[in-house]
């Protein structure tokens, strides 16, 4: 279930100034407030904030150095104030605050749903329904590729991006954000910047971009696994290529290459193969996947970054958390895999 636990040690908020702001900008917040955290994530810091019987829930960016442009509290909140009424996986948001002495970062407040998150592997609700991994592979697609037809600009998010030079700028953005990350040179992380830019494909189309949709992103009914009712996570979502968005969720896949490295288990148990999820979302959308490989490629440089920020912000003592050591790893996984891609 997606419960709230105790507040994490060093993660805890000025919760006497966020209640009388918060009373103050939102309507109705009725009785006295409680709150608690979501331990889910590894970046944003997620909270849950009762007010009697009203639950709403706070994101605001980790503590720490930023990297330029990520965990964009004020483009979740557009994205989130609009796409709710177009896009119904999509929670609203109800507050933007861009006053940081709140709380030390810019926040949005957003509607409490309810449902159970696939994390691991099966969990024990779906093991009743036939085909439960298909079927919940299925719906995540379909959520994805219903998506990426969204008519970006009757939802009044046609401002949200710049669809032109989309694949130019988001290799040129990454590769930054490499340089601000790594702790030591990597020759390997050059060479995939060179073999991906030298390979762009022609995007074919504008649609909106999530940029991190993966199972523990998505939210399930306990009686359903045949549909997703909720997306969270919206911080990098922009307008452009839709298939970088699918190749980010082919990357949180089970891959075999990675049986050699000591990694955290992504998925496990009879979920269907990569070539299951290509065919789903290609019938869905009628996209051209000849050039997949790219953006999976891309998706997992894009990994070996993130990665590696959580692991530089580790090392550099602004998180605490003891998952985040184990990042390093990860990206030197990550980027010999894309090495591995790139030379098929």
């Amino acid at each position: 279930m997606d419960k709230a636990k105790e507040i994490r040690q060093g993660e805890a908020l000025d919760w006497d100034k966020l209640e009388v702001y918060l009373r103050a900008n939102i309507s109705a917040l009725v009785g006295d407030m409680s709150v608690a955290q979501f331990h889910g994530g590894h970046a944003n810091l997620t909270y849950l904030l009762k007010f009697g019987e009203m639950e709403l829930v706070l994101r605001r960016p980790p503590f720490g150095k930023i990297a330029p442009g990520a965990h964009d509290m004020k483009r979740e909140y557009r994205v989130l104030s609009k796409l709710y009424a177009h896009f119904s996986p999509a929670p609203r948001a109800y507050h933007l605050c861009e006053d940081e002495t709140i709380i030390g970062a810019k926040f949005v407040v957003i509607e409490r749903r309810r449902g159970v998150i696939v994390r691991y592997e099966l969990l024990d609700c779906f093991k009743i329904f036939d085909k439960a991994e298909e079927r919940l592979t299925r719906a995540m697609i379909q959520a994805e590729a219903t998506l990426h037809q969204i008519d970006y600009q009757a939802a009044d998010l046609s401002r949200l991006g710049r669809p032109e030079g989309f694949l130019e700028r988001q290799l040129a953005g990454w590769a930054k954000r490499w340089e601000l990350s790594k702790i030591e040179e990597n020759k390997d992380m050059d060479t995939i910047f060179s073999l991906l830019k030298k390979s762009i494909p022609t995007s074919q189309t504008v649609s909106i971009v999530h940029n991190d949709i993966k199972f523990d992103n998505c939210q399930f009914q306990e009686d359903n696994p045949d549909k997703v009712t909720s997306i969270f996570d919206w911080d990098m979502c922009t307008l452009g290529d839709p298939l970088t968005d699918f190749g980010s969720t082919l990357s949180y896949w089970p891959e075999p290459y990675f049986e050699q490295f000591d990694l955290p288990v992504m998925l496990s148990g009879n979920f269907p193969s990569k070539a299951f999820l290509i065919e789903n979302y290609a019938k869905s959308t009628g996209f051209d996947m000849s050039q997949i490989t790219w953006y999976e490629a891309f998706a997992y440089w894009k990994g070996a970054i993130i990665a590696q920020q959580l692991y530089q912000r580790y090392v550099n003592g602004a998180s605490t958390d003891p998952r985040m050591e184990k990042f390093g790893n990860t990206a030197t996984a990550f980027t010999k895999f894309v090495i591995h891609l790139l030379e098929k």
